[in-house]
């Protein structure tokens, strides 16, 4: 493993001072909900003022409508919005996911077509990978895709799509041939139009009665020849890559940073007797921090960290729901906790989100089998 501790240059350290700013000016304390990490509200017009600071798309090339800049200065951009709280769900997979998955593997047409829109804040995507049968088994996919003229028929199910009510695509992951002896081959991804007849979008609604998932009932639903993401029977090699994309980045380990945030700016007095717990956390956190950002930099560097972002997503994530346990131990122990408080409304919907933090992005068991056949290869 090869985590290189990584030091802001002076011109990263303008561009996080910027966003600060900016938040400070666009969300001042007080006039609105912080978000739970990636679980943000959905907020065009937000996503839109980000893209007019060129924040969207910030790793898409200039030619398709992106600003070309580094994974670094990405990875600043969205741990400022992230430690915020800040409404970013209308964009989030669009930017951090389907957009490089287009460079690497879309047309030049579909480039053209969608990497402008999602930089300018304008395309919503969701991931069509799960499967009721299918999480994270997804070789077992049953969503399937028949040849008909000019295109593909599409049918299946696929569930936990995040934000598919909202989204104008996702990309679905689909059988295009017979189930072989090996899995893994005949699988294809296709970008879909999710107005498109044929599609019927069921939410899947927390305990709460708010609504986030969706189950997406796919019947016989056309999509293009010119719609096909990639190679024929491709799909699980490029999914795998597409999956590189969510594993390593700010979103895995600030999740819970609202909790330990607002706990402090609330209970600072009964926070001083379960210091040691929380500066516990506070230095688990720095550490994966540090971790996230050296993946950065190796991107920035052109290198390919996949062990690397293996572990950190499974150190994040884990900690994210660890810092949910504490807080939760926490409130139990305290004798007074006086009346409702964003803090206690934060913890309720962590309480409620966070079993599935170590499942969104590769299961703990898949990350550690990724790791343990990396490093197993670097010997």
């Amino acid at each position: 493993m090869h985590f290189v501790p990584v030091v802001l240059t002076p011109e990263e350290k303008a561009l996080q001072s910027e966003v600060r700013t900016f938040l400070a000016e666009e969300l001042p304390k007080g006039s609105y909900r912080p978000a739970l990490g990636m679980n943000a509200e959905h907020s065009p017009e937000f996503s839109k003022k980000l893209a007019a600071r060129g924040w969207l798309g910030m790793v898409i090339p200039p030619e398709y409508g992106g600003q070309g800049r580094s994974a670094v200065d990405r990875f600043i951009v969205v741990e400022e919005l992230l430690a915020a709280g800040a409404p970013v769900g209308a964009h989030w997979i669009a930017d951090r996911q389907t957009a490089p998955t287009l460079l690497r593997f879309g047309t030049e047409t579909q480039r053209r077509r969608f990497l402008p829109a999602i930089a300018a804040g304008e395309c919503y995507f969701s991931i069509g990978m799960s499967e009721p049968d299918a999480g994270s088994d997804l070789a077992s996919v049953h969503t399937t895709a028949t040849k008909v003229d000019g295109g593909w028929s599409l049918s299946g199910t696929k569930i936990w799509t995040t934000g598919a009510h909202r989204s104008h695509f996702f990309v679905a992951l689909c059988r295009t041939s017979a189930l072989g002896v090996d899995r893994h081959q005949g699988l294809s991804q296709l970008i879909v139009d999710l107005s498109s007849p044929g599609i019927k979008i069921n939410p899947i609604l927390f305990l709460d009665g708010t609504h986030d998932f969706n189950e997406v009932v796919l019947e016989d639903v056309f999509v293009p020849d010119d719609m096909v993401l990639g190679e024929l029977g491709m799909g699980w090699y490029q999914v795998t890559s597409e999956l590189a994309y969510e594993r390593s980045g700010p979103d895995r380990f600030l999740s819970t940073w609202q909790l330990l945030k607002t706990y402090l700016a609330e209970r600072s007095e009964r926070a001083i007797k379960v210091a040691e717990q929380l500066g516990g956390l506070t230095a688990r956190f720095w550490t994966i921090r540090q971790l996230s950002l050296s993946v950065a930099r190796a991107l920035q560097l052109g290198q390919s960290p996949e062990v690397e972002a293996a572990i950190v997503k499974d150190l994040g994530t884990t900690f994210e729901q660890e810092v949910v346990a504490v807080m939760q131990s926490v409130m139990e122990d305290d004798p007074d906790p006086g009346s409702s408080s964003l803090f206690e409304s934060l913890l309720a919907q962590a309480i409620l989100v966070s079993p599935s933090y170590t499942i969104r992005g590769g299961t703990t068991e898949v990350l550690r089998s990724v790791a343990a056949h990396g490093l197993m290869s670097r010997k």
